[in-house]
Parts: C-alpha cells; sequence; structure tokens
C-alpha cells in the first residue's frame, strides 16, 4: 500500500511513517519544515525515515496550492494520513493567521486532492481540544463540541466539519482522530515532558500552570501510532442507523467517522510530574502559575468507539511511557 504522510518530519507522523515502512509500505512523507521548532530535531527524524528504501520525501507547503495538486495528480494516493499542522493551543493566542493558513487552507488543498485523485480514504489529525468548554468526563465523541475555547481547537473543529461535508458531496471516506497530549520519544521540544526534562536537568525551574490543577489523559505515542495505523487501515462507512432528526456528531449517514484515542486513563499533572522526577532521579523546583488562556482544566477520553471498531485499548502507563522519553532524551542530547 502506499501512503501519503503529511507532517512526515514531525512528531506523529515520523512515527506513523516509520510504523508503516516497518510492515513493508510504501511512504511518501510531506513537510515544509516549519521553524515552528528546531528544525534540526525535524531532519534527524527525516534521516532516520530515509534509511528505509520505501520512503520518499516531498519538501512543499501545503498552502501551496498548485504544488499540493501536482503531487496528487502524479502519486494518486490510495489513502492518506494528514498530520501536517501549525500545532500549540498558547501559540494560537498570539500568531491567529499561520492557523488558518496551515490548518484550514493546508487542509483544502489536501482534501481536494483525496477529492479529485482517487483516495480511498482520508485520516486525519484532529484534538481533544475540539471539547473546549464541555465539562463531562469523560468526553464522548457522541456529543456536540461547539465551544473551543482556542482558535487552533476551532481549526480542528472545521477540519471535522470541512471532511462530513466532501464525505457526504463526493463519498471521499474521512475518519478524524482526536488526539490526547501526545508524548514520547522524539516528541515536540515545546510540550510540558521536553520542556520539563530540559529544565531539571538544566537546574532550572518548571513552570506548573493553574497551580498544578490540571489532569490530562497522557497518551504514549506508541498507542496513538496503533490507533492511527489501524484506523487508515479501515475506511469509514456510512452509518445505517444514523438519523437526521437526532444527529450523532461522531457518524453520519456518508463515510465518515471520528475518534478519540486516549489513554482513557486520565492523571494529574502533578503525578506526571512525579514520574519524570523518578526517570530522571532529580527533584524539580517548581514555579506555580495560574491557567494559561486557551488551556482546559481537564481532559479525559471517552474510547468505546475505538475499542469496538479498531480492536484497540491505548494503555502504556505513564512510568513506562516516561522512562522511555527520559532514556531517549539523554541518548539524543549525549546527556
Amino acid at each position: 500500500m502506499k501512503h501519503l504522510v503529511t507532517g512526515a518530519a514531525g512528531f506523529i507522523g515520523y512515527h506513523v511513517s516509520e510504523r508503516l515502512l516497518s510492515r513493508g509500505d510504501e511512504v511518501i512523507g510531506l513537510d515544509n519544515l516549519s521553524p515552528y521548532y528546531d528544525p534540526t530535531l525535524k531532519q534527524a527524524r527525516l534521516d532516520r525515515l530515509r534509511r528505509h528504501p520505501g520512503f520518499r520525501f516531498e519538501k512543499i507547503d501545503l498552502t501551496d496550492r498548485d504544488g499540493v495538486e501536482l503531487l496528487f495528480q502524479r502519486e494518486r494516493f490510495p489513502r492518506v494520513i494528514h498530520l501536517a499542522a501549525q500545532a500549540g493551543v498558547r501559540y494560537s493566542v498570539t500568531h491567529p493567521h499561520t492557523y488558518v493558513a496551515s490548518n484550514i487552507v493546508g487542509f483544502l488543498n489536501v482534501i481536494e486532492g483525496c477529492r479529485y485523485h482517487g483516495a480511498g480514504h482520508l485520516t486525519y489529525a484532529s484534538t481533544s481540544s475540539v471539547y473546549g468548554l464541555n465539562t463531562r468526563m469523560p468526553f464522548s465523541v457522541h456529543e456536540s463540541v461547539n465551544h473551543p475555547v482556542s482558535l487552533y481547537a476551532a481549526t480542528k473543529k472545521a477540519n471535522e466539519q470541512m471532511a462530513h461535508s466532501y464525505s457526504h458531496l463526493y463519498g471521499l471516506p474521512t475518519t478524524g482522530l482526536r488526539f490526547y497530549t501526545v508524548y514520547g520519544p522524539w516528541g515536540r521540544p515545546d510540550m510540558a515532558l521536553f520542556l520539563f526534562t530540559r529544565a531539571i536537568l538544566d537546574g532550572q525551574p518548571i513552570d506548573v500552570f493553574n497551580h498544578g490543577k490540571m489532569q490530562r489523559d497522557f497518551t504514549y505515542i506508541d498507542d496513538i501510532v496503533e490507533g492511527v495505523v489501524r484506523i487508515s487501515d479501515r475506511p469509514a462507512t456510512a452509518d445505517p442507523a444514523w438519523n437526521g432528526a437526532e444527529p450523532d456528531p461522531a457518524t453520519s449517514a456518508a463515510p465518515y467517522r471520528v475518534y478519540n484515542i486516549g489513554n482513557n486513563e486520565p492523571a494529574e499533572l502533578m503525578a506526571f510530574i512525579g514520574a519524570l522526577e523518578r526517570s530522571l532521579g532529580r527533584t524539580a523546583e517548581k514555579r506555580f502559575l495560574p491557567m494559561q488562556p486557551g488551556d482546559v482544566p481537564a481532559t479525559s477520553a471517552d474510547i468505546d468507539d475505538l475499542v469496538r471498531d479498531a480492536g484497540f485499548h491505548p494503555g502504556t502507563p505513564i512510568e513506562t511511557g516516561v522512562a522511555k522519553f527520559v532514556e531517549w532524551y539523554r541518548a539524543y542530547h549525549k546527556i
């Protein structure tokens, strides 16, 4: 099977590409190598992917409509896994135009390529951030998500709505995956685990927002990858029981689906920090701060649909996942 993986030099895109290549699939990896964080880390991921004979890299910005169109026209991908995006809740507060360009215009160019050039399934990254002001836990894909609290979340909700319209109009199978606080080796330097590890090893204080009263469904990268690949292999189909009088947001009369991929075992932020301290053998100096704009106090994933349809239950314990990250971090930075 030939796959397009957008964002292949990114954290999740790199790991998904590795998994597909390891089972013998062909991967065309697309990335613009954005300087949002250190491009040398992205290049290091790409260097590892290039060791596989089934990998090819295309440096294209998703806002380049003609470049994306030509790639789809030439390759005619049976499967597209769209993971490229401008990430980060807090960054979206200060750089809104970047998010509209990458996450709205870029998504449109990808889904247009799928529409015109025979993609059999578009699987794309959404986020738990779409739940916004929802407080009923765990978050269910069968509940509405009409109150996002960041532009980042709003762009991802827009992607889900755009996907549904294409599934309805053109019969394009699309599946959105709402990720929950992904962490692990080769992770993004702007995320908490990376920032905490670097600060603790440098003897610097760590910023603990909402005075530590945060709860997250921390999900290890291998669990995310397993979910992405299983869902990509299973093109969305129409739900024959869907009822427009009582519309289910997670399914449709069109070939459209949305799933949560989370650990299904939310943890307190302080417990996460504790696991990191034990792995590093050091105690962090903590600087307790108020909640940041765009953040939510808690996330928790209802994964019943994922378990039923994909036969998979994420479950890597935090202690295990954090230890693997620390092992990678020390090796990568030669500490």
